[in-house]
């Protein structure tokens, strides 16, 4: 018999036998790997184990422990649940099923509708398919053929896929009796499908349409192993127990109100919080050169034109007219930061120019995925547009990816970056985006900081570098973002004097470094669990006599406190001590000073964390030094 040989990842080779399979060269490799394996890369593109290979092929066995393998074990997972709900529900339609971050869903089409109650009885059916060990087997059929096929069988959300693709081959993907329009990959059997669990169910339109059919959303996900699902439905509860929505009404710091859906209401101790945290913006933004500007919320329809959003955001905008002229509220600040840069000219002796904005802007998102705060259609963003000479752009992005680490360190937030390319839908030239392109991947090469491409998902007018924050729970967040942009000084005119005197364009970097605000309070909520650090907690100290007798000196307590600058409040109510000790833990306040007759006298106070119980007695100018080290120093917690 022939052999082939192959190259592995590690640059050896391996010799097989000709027309062996990626799975082959899983087993020739080892046992372990062949337990693990989901899919193989072969020369760059992803294909079933089952897929033969040939002589000199790439490969690159995945498993679960790559996001690729991920995708391909729930998508798998997906089709699964899917060819079960057909089982119980045959007259059901499918309309399409992929893997999500941690999960899966499949969108069906089934009448009377499904309840919660009938995600065991699913999964029962799921668990005997899984038995079965079903081999997920790969067709190819002629377009003709497919529609045929799901018009037979009524299909009518597949129909309509099928006819929007090219002439050509189609693929299915079959297990047993189940047939479904995929590209694939898949695992090899459904047997492979250790441990799953269905989650929960939503209404979604038919490709996100709400002129279409509502279609019902199953969610679940799917893990190799019991402990790893154990571990993740962990997680999901301490999720659950910390959700922001739920925290924000606990702690009175938000609300929402059906006369304005994605509109947040922030109440006074909310308030608190979002000062603390724009208080310590502006204080880092001063120290780094930074000069603050604010721009109108609404502006002439002929800006939005101008910049191109007009154009390439209009469906997410508001629109109103005054005196028969069309405006439209804000979706981003940077039209407005470049009519300030335009007042005057500048000379490359001001740059770097670096021009921040506390900027309110509106969006418009479909009420299906309003979610708190993390999706909202009014938030604040922390702006900055920098103008600067293009040989000055990698020191900027330099000294924003160090900005960045240094307030993500002060919430005990780590992060991983992307660096995003140029999307189908965009501005500008294709030498525009390659040089910023270049120009943001030699910085972040300059920098030694690991990150990863992001095909296609740039700005409209430039490539960009995005931070994912991962919070306590191990979640990722979109925070933090370096936009470079050479197509909106054009589109604007902007200029300056260079150093020969002749009038150049500058090079604009957009950035934000909370992101929306709003947003970020949400993610800081969750990750501390509503007990923020004593620098962000609405209320730093709550004094708590033991008895009424001891009022006074509890009143006079939280003066000097108030007076030091901490935000106190006394309880003198008539509930017991440990009815207030609860309450102040409820409200997640740092500390308690409870008082009595012996700090009465000697003028302290006993001092109780909200985590670690009592601390003892502290004299109360003691305790303000050591509050005051906490707060100044923006300590995470003791």
């Amino acid at each position: 018999m022939s052999t082939i040989s192959v190259t592995l990842p590690d640059g050896s080779g391996k010799e097989l036998d000709s027309g062996s399979s990626a799975l082959a060269l899983a087993e020739s490799i080892g046992p372990r790997l062949v337990k693990a394996a989901t899919s193989a890369r072969v020369n760059g593109r992803l294909v079933d184990l089952t897929t033969p290979l040939r002589d000199g092929d790439q490969v690159e066995i995945l498993t679960f422990d790559s996001e690729e393998g991920q995708d391909v074990f729930r998508h798998s997972a997906s089709h699964l649940m899917a060819s079960a709900v057909l089982r119980l529900h045959p007259d059901a339609k499918l309309a399409i099923g992929p893997a999500i971050e941690d999960g899966f869903y499949y969108d069906i089409d089934v009448a009377p509708p499904l309840t919660e109650d009938d995600l065991p009885a699913i999964e029962a059916e799921m668990a005997k398919i899984v038995k079965e060990d079903l081999p997920f087997v790969r067709r190819e059929v002629s377009k003709d053929e497919a529609l045929a096929h799901f018009r037979e069988r009524d299909d009518q959300y597949k129909v309509e896929l099928i006819e929007e693709l090219d002439d050509g081959v189609i693929t299915y993907y079959e297990h047993g009796e189940f047939t479904d329009l995929c590209r694939g990959p898949h695992l090899p059997s459904t047997g492979r499908i250790k441990a799953f669990k269905l989650l929960s169910l939503a209404g979604a339109y038919w490709r996100g349409d709400e002129h279409r059919p509502m279609l019902q959303r199953i969610y679940g996900t799917a893990f190799p192993s019991r402990k790893l699902l154990d571990e993740h439905l962990a997680l999901r509860a301490e999720a659950e127990k910390r959700d922001h929505r739920k925290l924000g009404k606990q702690l009175d710091l938000f609300s929402f109100h059906s006369v304005g859906p994605g509109f947040p209401f922030f109440h006074p101790k909310g308030m608190v919080v979002l000062n603390a945290l724009m208080d310590y913006w502006r204080e880092e933004h001063r120290k780094r050169g930074y000069h603050e500007v604010r721009t109108p919320i609404l502006l002439d329809r002929v800006l939005w034109e101008q910049s191109g959003h007009w154009d390439h955001y209009k469906e997410n905008m508001y629109f109103t007219q005054i005196d028969e002229r069309d405006f439209a509220v804000k979706p981003m600040n940077c039209p407005g930061g470049m009519l300030v840069y335009k007042t005057r000219l500048h000379s490359y002796r001001d740059f770097p120019l670096r021009m921040a904005e506390v900027g309110t802007v509106h969006r418009h998102e479909k009420s299906g995925v309003l979610h708190g705060l993390s999706r909202v259609r009014m938030f604040t963003q922390d702006d900055a547009h920098i103008f600067m000479t293009p040989d000055q752009i990698q020191d900027e992005v330099i000294g924003i990816i160090e900005f960045v680490d240094a307030v993500y360190a002060t919430f005990g937030l780590d992060y991983d970056i992307e660096l995003s390319t140029r999307p189908e839908k965009s501005i500008g030239t294709d030498e525009m985006w390659e040089t910023a392109t270049s120009a943001l991947s030699s910085a972040l090469e300059a920098k030694g900081v690991d990150y990863k491409l992001n095909e296609g998902d740039g700005a409209f007018y430039g490539p960009k570098i995005d931070f994912h924050v991962r919070d306590c729970l191990k979640r990722s967040w979109q925070c933090a973002t370096i936009q470079l942009d050479f197509a909106m000084p054009d589109k604007f005119d902007l200029e300056y004097t260079g150093a020969d005197g002749e009038r150049h364009r500058p090079a604009v970097i957009h950035r934000v470094i909370y992101g929306a605000i709003e947003r970020f309070l949400g993610i800081l909520i969750e990750h501390f669990a509503g007990a923020f650090p004593p620098w962000l907690a609405p209320v730093q100290a709550v004094v708590i006599p033991v008895a009424a007798s001891f009022n006074d000196y509890a009143e006079s307590v939280q003066r000097r406190l108030f007076d030091a600058g901490f935000r106190v409040e006394a309880d003198t109510s008539a509930e017991s001590m440990k009815y207030k000790i609860r309450a102040a833990q409820t409200q997640q306040v740092p500390y308690m000073l409870v008082v009595g007759e012996r700090e009465c006298e000697s003028g302290a106070v006993a001092v109780r964390h909200r985590r670690h119980g009592d601390l003892g007695a502290l004299e109360l100018d003691v305790f303000i030094d050591k509050l005051r080290a906490q707060v100044e120093a923006r300590a995470l917690d003791e």
